[in-house]
């Protein structure tokens, strides 16, 4: 009694079809997965879209644009237009502002006056005073907007994720228990439900 193969019959067409499919992507091996809209260009933190709930804030509609580095022409402006300018606090070295482009509601960013791009190079009482706003951040944060966790750190260089490489600065950003959902993985976007003026009432008076 002969044996039965178990195995399919052979497709001598699928070897060829194969190698077909793999040529045709060959030029598109390496590539970061993009979406196809101009808008939307990547999945990285600088690269997300900024969904803002509260569409009465005049956010949407679209700002000032700033000449130069907007780290150094904000502090310049008079403290009238601290509130315009999102400039929660003024110190001897360093401000606090929110971050007009947030990961989440109530992103803090601690910027030292001086233009410099290496944190190394920060002299010693500016350096001091970053790192003493930034624990009044995640106090601040902690206690208005109830953080659960706060992601506190400087992105140095455009490798290290910097979208204003040219000035360091540090960030405190807010953090809650499944925060981060499909449509910041899939859509490359963040859904964010407070204005950034609630934000800018609520923080301020931790920064008096």
């Amino acid at each position: 009694m002969s044996e039965v193969s178990a195995q399919p019959p052979a497709d001598d067409g699928a070897d060829a079809r194969a190698s077909s499919v793999c040529e045709e992507f060959d030029d598109q091996v390496g590539l970061t997965g993009r979406d196809a809209r101009d808008d939307q260009p990547g999945v990285g933190v600088e690269d997300l879209q900024r969904l803002w709930a509260p569409w009465r804030f005049g956010y949407i509609s679209g700002g000032e644009r700033i000449a130069g580095c907007p780290f150094c022409v904000i502090p310049a402006r008079p403290p009238e237009r601290d509130v315009e300018s999102l400039v929660l606090h003024r110190g001897e070295h360093a401000f606090v502002i929110l971050n007009a482009y947030p990961y989440n509601p109530g992103h803090l960013m601690v910027v030292p006056y001086v233009h410099l791009a290496e944190v190394e190079a920060l002299d010693d009482d500016t350096s001091a005073e970053v790192w003493e706003l930034g624990r009044r951040c995640v106090a601040a944060l902690r206690r208005e907007v109830r953080a659960q966790g706060v992601n506190l750190g400087m992105n140095l260089g455009a490798a290290g994720g910097a979208g204003i490489a040219e000035h360091v600065h540090l960030h405190a950003v807010p953090r809650w228990v499944g925060d981060t959902n499909f449509i910041s993985v899939v859509g490359a976007a963040r859904v964010l439900p407070r204005a950034l003026e609630e934000m800018y009432e609520e923080l301020r008076p931790s920064f008096r």
